[in-house]
């Protein structure tokens, strides 16, 4: 099932016009959210983000999106979908209306919510290989736009394509001043000795709801110097361990980067933390 502006169809029903200004422009932003057992995880971190996103991209929030009325739609097609007592990945989608060209009519807007089932109920760590290289064909610019979950994801979707023709499993995204931000799924963190480090928001990195926890389960572990810091490529092969943050699959460490081979002591301690935060409520 996919709800569409409030209305409910099944997935081979579902349809949108070619005037979409999603699909047109990419005029539009989405959410991806964990939802275990009905239980929307970090969903107030989600609707902020959501909000503060659409303002930033001038659209105008109706009266009615309220976090409690989501949080009903999202559950509600749960529901109808047979998956409320699964794990699933939730996706929102909210773009401007049709009308205009680059600049829109208007700034309303529609939205749409689609449901996928997960295999896991709380997040692991897979002992399997993670290899990564940086993405140098082109560059993330460092501002506030990047920050986004915008639809238009252009160099993540390079990056992916090199990354399986060159048979790697992920690769590491610059920005214009080439500094490491970031991986193709997720913001990424970096580790050594007891000092852990992730690019700041300023850098042009995601603003991931999943760093958003870890950078608050992080300060309250007084053993850890967590830092918001540029990294370079050149600190990458110095680091004793590497990973990768999203809020569906939790956290991913890195095993490779070139010759360097890395740990996961801390990703595996803080993924058991994540999951104690989780099975208590966020």
């Amino acid at each position: 099932m996919v709800n569409i502006n409030g209305n409910l169809v099944s997935d081979n029903e579902a349809s949108l016009s070619i005037a979409n200004r999603g699909y047109a422009y990419g005029d539009a932003i989405f959410e991806t959210i964990r939802v275990n057992s009905g239980s929307i995880l970090f969903w107030e971190d989600h609707y902020f983000r959501l909000m503060a996103s659409m303002r930033i991209l001038r659209m105008e929030i109706p009266m009615s999106f309220t976090p409690e009325f989501l949080q009903q739609e999202i559950i509600n097609l749960i529901k109808k979908s047979n998956l409320i007592n699964s794990s699933v990945r939730v996706k929102i989608i909210v773009n401007r209306k049709a009308g205009g060209l680059y600049t829109p009519a208007d700034n309303k807007i529609e939205y749409t919510i689609s449901v996928a089932p997960l295999t896991n109920t709380f997040y692991t760590i897979k002992d399997e290989l993670n290899t990564v290289t940086l993405f140098k064909d082109h560059y993330i610019a460092a501002d506030l736009l990047s920050t986004l979950k915008s639809n238009n994801k252009l160099v993540n979707i390079l990056g992916g394509i090199f990354a399986k023709e060159n048979g790697f499993d992920n690769c590491l995204l610059l920005n214009v001043n080439k500094m490491v931000i970031e991986a193709l799924n997720g913001n990424l963190f970096l580790v050594k000795e007891n000092k852990i480090k992730t690019p700041p928001i300023s850098d042009g990195c995601l603003k991931g709801v999943l760093r958003t926890q870890l950078l608050r389960i992080l300060d309250k572990l007084p053993e850890y110097e967590i830092e918001e810091a540029s990294i370079s490529p050149f600190e990458l092969q110095k680091a004793d361990e590497l990973f990768i943050t999203n809020v569906v699959t939790g956290i991913q460490p890195i095993t490779k980067f070139r010759k360097k081979e890395y740990g996961s002591n801390i990703s595996r301690r803080l993924l058991g933390m994540l999951n104690a935060r989780i099975r208590i409520g966020d």
